[in-house]
């Protein structure tokens, strides 16, 4: 009935391909005189999504999360996670060749203290990693009597015969239409804040921030229109785009050189090392840019100063124009969220439905807009056990039919050119237990405690954090990921440097675009998350003595009432009963009778 076209569901390759390409890993270290290598999860900038070109740690060690590293010595190896991946990994990952470790605490760098030994050689390659990354790895290497070795080229390429192609996606314009403001204009912001920094050029490592500088989409990476290039912005004179010309019409190319000089990738040390030869003082941005960009410029005469890129912060706020388009995204997406809702509460009772049959018909009933350019990242179906796994990605071998007394969770988003979406609801499949709903229902009240949320301007999502966590640790559990990440406009759908998290220090601004997704995961049991995004906007209070803020939220899509239990307050109750009747007001006329009336009943007001 329906067929998919953005997303697939292949199993990653295991068994005795991976044992051969470990063991042919190990002989290309020997044969470079290296005792071991460090392989991150990343591309030359530090995309989340890279393209397949890029997979060198999926390619290696079968783990396909959107973040993680490996590190192979000669007799030992592991992978090391995060939070979210934990099932995931043991899942992909042969436990008899590699070991399975923490990304964050404690950190790779105390398992290489523990497992290097005096005068080992410690691979990497510095395009792969960043300068502060780098430095934690020669910290290691150092307590160890180890040394750590930069490469020209890396090992894994050298073993990975059929590596793919770089990809060569077309870059279109993103027209004011949708952007709301000018290169120019942009570049003279940009500027001001270089002025600030006291630098004398810009490198742009991060493609969001080159596409969003001079208003350009494209079609590198799966589910994120970004266009793989770097720019230098000087302080005077016209900054320089690098970016492969085969993927420029010649309209794109009018387009970037009202503002910009445009070169191929491969010129870029060249230009960089001019420009640091004059003794410049050259901006870097400390979490995309290539440790390889600071020694390039260090050796070259020039200073290189690392910090925050200016662009991510302009970037993250979003203008009118992007904040109108945002609105009108999702409440496009609310019509094929809603139909596909309908469709589930209808089919799924039946017992003959799959994940992999929700992220089809869901991705249809987005397609069914006409306005759908991609889904803003693989939806996740997840049902049951798989649904505690907080990144699961449904594959044909690990796909589970969706059972009564089951709650589905699913998690996902569109890409439109006016806007980009994120959305998770867990839906009950027949009847819940009373676990799942006192569970659900705590998870539900810190989402509405930070969508009911005022604060002085200034504040951060560290400080916000604990609303969402409140309640569920009153129950003594919690949630082993982030309350919330930016979202970009028709750019990615994780977007910094904002985020409501423990570790989110950026101060929120109106603008800002977030999601709200707290979230509860019984290992082997079941999965529940509420997530909706909302918008950074100013709160008019009574007698306030300093500017506050607060929430709108976009997202427009009922929650099951049917997960709720008794202990909902009257002020949650009322901010839920308001939320429903905003959904039904705005979204009803654009449902056919059916759904209308599936509708109706989702959104009817609790007692």
């Amino acid at each position: 009935m329906f067929e998919a076209h953005f997303q697939t569901f292949e199993d990653p390759e295991g068994g005795v391909a991976l044992t051969a390409r470990l063991a042919a890993f190990r002989e290309e270290l020997v044969r470079r005189q290296l005792t071991g290598f460090v392989i991150p999860r990343a591309d030359r900038q530090q995309n989340e999504y890279v393209p397949p070109s890029e997979e060198r740690l999926a390619w290696l060690t079968g783990f396909t999360g959107s973040a993680g590293l490996a590190v192979v010595l000669a007799t030992e190896a592991a992978v090391f996670v995060d939070g979210r991946y934990t099932l995931q990994a043991a899942q992909q990952v042969d436990v008899r060749a590699w070991s399975i470790a923490s990304l964050a605490d404690p950190p790779p760098e105390s398992w290489l203290a523990e497992h290097l030994t005096a005068g080992d050689r410690l691979g990497y390659d510095p395009w792969l990693h960043t300068s502060a990354a780098v430095e934690r790895l020669s910290t290691a290497c150092t307590k160890a009597g180890a040394e750590l070795v930069p490469v020209d080229s890396n090992p894994v390429d050298s073993i990975w015969t059929d590596r793919p192609a770089p990809p060569l996606g077309p870059v279109t314009i993103h027209g004011a239409t949708f952007a709301g403001e000018a290169e120019a204009d942009k570049l003279a912001r940009i500027r001001t804040e270089m002025t600030k920094l006291g630098v004398d050029a810009l490198v742009l490592s991060d493609s969001h921030a080159v596409a969003w500088t001079f208003n350009i989409r494209g079609a590198d990476v799966s589910h994120t229109p970004l266009p793989l290039s770097y720019a230098l912005v000087p302080k005077d004179g016209r900054p320089t785009i690098f970016i492969d010309t085969r993927k420029l019409s010649n309209s794109t190319r009018d387009h970037l050189e009202r503002n910009a000089e445009v070169h191929e990738p491969d010129e870029l040390t060249d230009a960089l090392t001019r420009t640091a030869q004059s003794g410049a003082a050259i901006a870097l941005d400390k979490a995309t840019a290539a440790d390889a960009l600071s020694r390039l410029i260090t050796s070259a005469g020039g200073k290189p100063v690392r910090g925050n890129d200016p662009v991510a912060l302009l970037k993250a706020v979003k203008n009118q124009t992007e904040i109108e388009g945002a609105r009108a995204a999702h409440r496009r997406d609310a019509v094929a969220l809603a139909r596909f809702l309908a469709w589930i509460d209808r089919e799924a009772p039946k017992g003959t439905l799959t994940e992999i049959d929700a992220v089809e018909a869901l991705e249809t009933f987005r397609r069914d807009t006409g306005a759908l350019k991609d889904v803003s990242f693989p939806t996740i179906s997840g049902t049951g056990p798989n649904g505690a796994i907080v990144h699961y990605r449904v594959t044909r071998m690990s796909n589970r039919r969706i059972v009564p007394g089951d709650l589905l969770l699913i998690d996902s988003g569109g890409q439109y050119e006016d806007g980009t979406t994120d959305v998770t609801r867990t839906i009950a499949i027949g009847t819940p237990t009373d676990e799942m709903r006192d569970r659900f229902t705590r998870v539900l009240r810190g989402h509405i405690a930070i969508a009911r949320a005022v604060f002085p301007d200034g504040t951060t999502g560290a400080q916000l954090d604990t609303l969402a966590r409140q309640f569920l640790w009153q129950a003594g559990i919690d949630f082993d990921h982030g309350t919330g990440h930016g979202v970009g406009s028709y750019l990615s759908v994780h977007e910094g440097p904002a985020r409501i998290s423990k570790l989110g220090t950026t101060p929120l601004k109106r603008g800002m675009i977030l999601s709200n997704e707290p979230g509860y995961y019984k290992r082997d049991g079941f999965g529940i998350r509420i997530e909706n995004l909302v918008l950074v906007t100013a709160a008019e209070i009574a007698g306030a003595e300093k500017p506050m803020n607060g929430f709108e939220t976009l997202t427009l899509a009922p929650i099951d009432r049917r997960l709720i239990d008794h202990r909902i307050s009257k002020k949650e109750l009322m901010w839920l009963n308001d939320y429903h009747a905003r959904v039904r007001r705005e979204v009803r006329p654009h449902l056919d009778e059916a759904t209308k009336l599936w509708l109706d009943a989702a959104t009817e007001p609790l007692a």
